[in-house]
C-alpha cells in the first residue's frame, strides 16, 4: 500500500517552504524521476533547467509577482477562469471541481460576488488588492530555494503532425513523476503561473533564463521543504473538491457510466 499513499498523498504547496536549500541528492533523485517517464519511441523530448542563484530566483519572483498585480488589476485573470470559481459550499459540492472561492487569499474574499463587474474589478484596484497580492506572490516565489523550468525540444515538437501532442504527453508524465516523489522526500512544488498570463513577462523570463532557440521553456516550478505542520493532509476522493467516478468513468462505451464506484 505505500505505492498508493504516494499517490494519494500527492498535493500542491501554497505556502512558504523551509528556507533549507535542497540537497544535491535529492535534486538528482528528481530529475531521475522525472527522467524515468515514458515517452514516444523513448524520444526524451524534455530537459530540465535547476536554479538555486537567489538573484536569479529574486527576479523570478520580481516578474512572477508583477504579473500577478496585472492580471488581477484589469481583471482578465478572473474572466478567463470564471468557470472554475465556486462562491458556496452547495455549489461546490454540486460540481465537485474547480475552486472554492472562500479559499482563495484574504483580500479577494470580499468581492466574492463582484469580482466578475467593473465596478468589482475598480474597487479592488481602489484598495490596491492586485498590488497586495502581487507582493505575496512575490515573497513566496522569492522564499523558494530552487525552481525549475521544464521545457521541450522543438526539433521533437515539429517533427509530424503529432509530436507535439506525443511531447506535452510525455512532458507531463515526467513531471508528475517528479511531483509525487516530492512527497516521499519531505518536499512541496507549486507551477508559477502568472508570468505565463502575460507573454511580454515570460519573454523576460525566457531572456533571463537565456532559453537557446532551439527549446521552448513550458513552465516553472517552485520547490522545496515543506515544514511538518503544514504539510497537508492526504488526497480525500468522498470530499465534495472531487467528482465520484460515476461523473468521469465510463464501461465498454461512452454512453454507460460506470456504476459501483463512487464509495470506498
Amino acid at each position: 500500500m505505500e505505492f498508493f499513499d504516494v499517490l494519494f498523498d500527492r498535493r500542491t504547496t501554497n505556502g512558504p517552504f523551509l528556507s533549507e536549500p535542497v540537497s544535491e541528492e535529492h535534486q538528482r533523485l528528481l530529475i531521475r524521476a522525472a527522467a524515468s517517464a515514458p515517452s514516444q519511441f523513448n524520444s526524451q523530448p524534455w530537459r530540465f533547467l535547476v536554479i538555486e542563484d537567489p538573484t536569479t530566483i529574486a527576479t523570478i519572483a520580481r516578474i512572477s509577482g508583477e504579473s500577478m498585480t496585472a492580471v488581477i488589476s484589469e481583471g482578465s485573470f478572473f474572466e478567463r477562469y470564471k468557470r472554475h470559481f465556486r462562491f458556496s459550499a452547495e455549489e461546490m459540492a454540486e460540481h465537485r471541481s474547480g475552486m472554492y472561492f472562500d479559499r482563495l487569499p484574504s483580500p479577494l474574499r470580499p468581492f466574492t460576488r463582484t469580482v466578475f463587474t467593473r465596478a468589482g474589478v475598480r474597487a479592488m484596484r481602489m484598495l490596491r488588492v492586485p498590488r497586495t497580492l502581487g507582493e505575496e506572490n512575490r515573497r513566496l516565489v522569492a522564499g523558494s530555494p530552487l525552481i525549475l523550468g521544464v521545457m521541450l525540444d522543438r526539433q521533437e515538437r515539429g517533427a509530424h503532425p503529432l509530436a507535439d501532442f506525443y511531447c506535452q504527453f510525455s512532458m507531463g508524465a515526467a513531471v508528475e513523476n517528479l511531483w509525487l516523489t516530492t512527497v516521499e522526500l519531505g518536499m512541496g512544488i507549486q507551477f508559477i503561473s502568472f508570468p505565463m498570463e502575460q507573454p511580454d513577462q515570460w519573454e523576460r523570463i525566457i531572456d533571463l533564463l537565456e532559453v537557446p532557440d532551439d527549446l521552448e521553456l513550458m513552465a516553472l516550478y517552485r520547490l522545496g521543504y515543506v515544514p511538518a505542520q503544514a504539510r497537508r493532509p492526504a488526497i480525500d476522493w468522498s470530499s465534495r473538491e472531487r467528482r465520484p467516478p460515476s461523473q468521469f468513468v465510463f464501461r465498454e462505451t461512452c454512453s454507460v457510466p460506470q456504476e459501483g464506484w463512487d464509495e470506498g
